[in-house]
């Protein structure tokens, strides 16, 4: 279905408890002639904050790209608070999910200001004009990220972990219920893999969101994480909280590695001691 021909659904006012909610029933992706989800049923509550984990391939950016609306479902379908997503126009799905991609190349001569402004954009087309009040949703999202005292600095001449902080209030700056964040910390330095990681946990706290996020590091997962989603082979292997999913099972029959779980003293949540890997292709995880 095109963007011209789908109906816009949003036709009246919503419950705030159900803006944030997803639900994935039955779906199914590929590329060509490869599967890369095959029949995912997946419900997400309002103020939930979910880690998708998994090998490279499994799909998990591919759904996360569905929940965003770029991607239309082979077979089954997402809805976002009631709603269908593949009869939603992209506009209006922008108003509602905010989608931060692994990576973007900053512009040359970019402001910090002119960044954040891009999320403004996304529910009205690069020809869109800014209204009243777009300054202060913009500011509000510099100010909830501290990166309000570099907006008039280039982006590009930020460092890595302040780039993905820029990005981060662009997101916010869509002001959405739902924020999508696939892989937040990829090539960063662990102190700023955990300012990222941290900054993410106390926005979904004060303003309420609903957050997925695809996850590379199980220990940041464990960690930040309220509930764990695992998928192999485009299946959900495992789902629940981190302290039921994250076992010496899970980093065998998923991730493919040999292991011990413990916890930590201090906060109680999981944390792994990776071995060596094992072959793949068991039983998937019950």
């Amino acid at each position: 279905m095109t963007m011209a021909t789908r109906q816009d659904a949003d036709a009246g006012p919503r419950h705030a408890e159900r803006q944030g909610t997803l639900h994935i029933e039955g779906v199914r992706f590929g590329y060509g002639r490869r599967e890369v989800l095959s029949g995912v049923d997946l419900d997400i509550g309002t103020g939930e904050s979910v880690a998708l984990v998994g090998l490279n391939g499994c799909g998990k950016s591919t759904l996360l790209r569905l929940c965003a609306g770029l991607l239309t479902p082979a077979a089954g379908r997402v809805r976002l608070g009631g709603d269908d997503l593949a009869r939603l126009s992209r506009r209006n799905t922008a108003r509602r999910v905010a989608l931060l991609h692994q990576s973007a190349p900053a512009v040359p001569g970019m402001t910090v200001r002119q960044l954040v402004r891009q999320g403004r954009y996304a529910d009205r087309g690069p020809l869109g004009m800014l209204r009243d009040g777009d300054d202060a949703v913009c500011a509000r999202a510099m100010a909830d990220v501290g990166v309000g005292e570099w907006a008039d600095r280039p982006v590009d001449s930020l460092s890595g972990g302040e780039r993905q902080r820029v990005r981060l209030a662009m997101a916010l700056a869509q002001d959405t219920r739902v924020l999508l964040l696939d892989e937040p910390t990829t090539y960063l330095d662990l102190r700023h893999q955990l300012e990222v990681m941290q900054t993410v946990v106390r926005l979904r706290e004060e303003r309420g969101l609903t957050v997925v996020m695809v996850l590379h590091d199980l220990g940041h997962a464990a960690r930040f994480a309220e509930r764990i989603v695992a998928l192999r082979a485009g299946a959900v292997a495992a789902d629940g909280p981190p302290a039921e999913v994250v076992t010496p099972r899970l980093l065998a029959e998923v991730l493919g590695v040999a292991g011990r779980v413990g916890r930590d003293p201090e906060g109680g949540w999981p944390v792994c001691y990776p071995d060596h890997p094992l072959p793949l292709g068991g039983p998937l995880a019950k």
